[in-house]
């Protein structure tokens, strides 16, 4: 029987100080659904998780920022953490990246604190989302309708609270994947933020 995603490329993109779970989880449940899954990030070699109140794990670096193209993806996970996406959403990069999948239509998925590097990345106005608490006032200030929910999905933009709401993350993820290319994911109504 073939396996949904079979075909498929996912980036994931981190830096060092991402929540651990937040990739080993969304990662596992992509190759067990077929796809391929690249670690991103602007660090070199190896990047290191966090397991509150401590570092986690180191994860190899499958390309780094700076050579990564998103026409060569199919879609894009951000994880988590607190000093994963500030570090992030500074990085121009970044940015760029990031936005590179919404002007595509291309799925993409991002978790508690992830949301900040949408913010800075210029996708969030007009949009519905969650994420972790204490964002919601940064997000309703770039434009986004912030709701307390497990799971939010607005035209390919999948988003979640932490940790706990990571099974009902990975299903949408999963199937936002399967469905492909969205036509308002490619209307960006806010500029990037610097």
């Amino acid at each position: 029987m073939a396996k949904a995603l079979n075909g498929k490329k996912v980036a994931i993109l981190v830096a060092n100080g991402f929540e651990q779970a937040e990739l080993t989880e969304p990662k596992r449940a992509l190759e067990d659904a077929g796809a391929q899954v690249t670690i991103v990030s602007p660090e070199h070699d190896q990047v290191k998780g966090w397991i509150h109140p401590d570092w986690g794990d180191m994860f190899k670096v499958d390309l780094q920022i700076e050579r990564a193209d998103a026409s060569d993806f199919d879609a894009l996970v951000l994880p988590g953490g607190v000093q994963n996406p500030d570090h992030l959403r500074r990085l121009e990069a970044v940015q760029h990246f990031v936005r590179a999948f919404f002007e595509a239509g291309k799925p993409v998925a991002a978790i508690c604190h992830a949301a900040w590097t949408l913010i800075d990345a210029g996708v969030v106005e007009g949009r519905t989302l969650t994420s972790y608490h204490s964002l919601q006032t940064d997000l309703r200030n770039a434009g986004a309708h912030w709701v307390d929910q497990e799971v939010v999905v607005d035209n390919g933009l999948v988003t979640s609270r932490d940790p706990d709401d990571l099974p009902a993350f990975n299903r949408k993820l999963l199937e936002e994947i399967a469905e492909g290319r969205h036509a308002r994911q490619a209307t960006l109504t806010s500029s990037p933020r610097s």
